[in-house]
């Protein structure tokens, strides 16, 4: 199991100095990897990245969100079709990372909608995932749909809704995405919708029902730890929380990022990591009750 960071802890921007802030603290923090938000992939530095994650002995991961231009569950097939180019974009970015997992809000904009999905809404999106998931199969790559709340989409709001979309895709390298932050608004608990994802779980997001300091909320870290060690999980774990103070303006209003529970994303990092690792290092202890 990988513990990892999310790079907005870190900084909005993603130029040299960006990169090389989020990546060195990154490591620094104690973490395995790094989430890289890969929102524009034709102005990313793909060599420089390479480089900081050798010199840095980090893996990476990458995760972003759609916007209503690159949509590929839009009625619109030009709209599809401009959304399917930009993330293959990523996918082929992350191929040359050697990373294995893309993941996020990729399968429709991040926002809030004011209807639920249609039908075709619905198809064209699985259509053009299924294409994607083709494409990331032949780089190694899993692709991992985050459950948000409904205020950030109308699609997948829970794991059930999830697993019902995923199995109308086709491919078996997509699976499914939980966000502890979101579980905490959207699941009547924190174990079911793990133990319903099983072996089709991919990835998690670990983030506090304020998106402040871990354990410092209402989210039941316990439970959720000692599910997934029930369920085998064993794939990245990574830390995501958003201050203004750090974050890309946009990304901060697309979030609703209005107050802020830090201003020190080193002290917060290195506190997740250690309070991540001391929950997955109790619930490996339980063997032994």
């Amino acid at each position: 199991m990988d513990i990892g960071c999310h790079a907005s802890v870190w900084t909005g921007t993603f130029d040299e100095p960006g990169l090389r802030k989020a990546i060195e603290g990154t490591a620094v923090a104690g973490f395995d990897l790094i989430e890289l938000p890969v929102f524009r992939p034709d102005e990313w530095d793909v060599a420089l990245t390479k480089r900081l994650l050798r010199d840095n002995g980090l893996k990476a991961t990458a995760s972003l969100g759609l916007t209503d231009a690159l949509n590929i569950s839009s009625e619109d097939p030009d709209i599809c079709r401009a959304g399917e180019e930009h993330l293959a974009k990523v996918i082929r970015i992350l191929h040359e990372l050697e990373s294995t997992h893309l993941v996020g809000v990729i399968y429709a904009p991040m926002k809030k909608h004011l209807r639920a999905p249609s039908a075709l809404e619905v198809a064209n999106g699985q259509a053009a995932l299924g294409r994607l998931a083709e494409l990331a199969r032949g780089y190694g790559i899993t692709l991992g749909l985050e459950v948000v709340n409904r205020y950030e989409t109308n699609l997948l709001n829970t794991a059930k809704q999830a697993l019902t979309y995923v199995d109308g895709i086709a491919g078996d390298n997509v699976h499914v995405h939980l966000d502890t932050y979101h579980m905490n608004i959207e699941e009547s608990d924190m174990f079911q919708p793990v133990l319903d994802a099983g072996g089709r779980l991919t990835y998690v997001h670990i983030g506090e029902s304020h998106r402040g300091y871990l354990g410092s909320g209402s989210v039941d870290f316990d439970t959720f730890f000692r599910t997934l060690a029930r369920v085998g999980f064993d794939g990245p774990v990574v830390f995501e929380s958003f201050s203004s103070v750090v974050v890309d303006p946009e990304l901060t209003s697309a979030l609703g990022i209005w107050r802020n529970l830090w201003n020190d994303g080193a002290d917060l990092a290195a506190h997740a990591n250690r309070f991540i690792r001391d929950k997955v290092h109790a619930v490996s202890t339980i063997a032994l009750h």
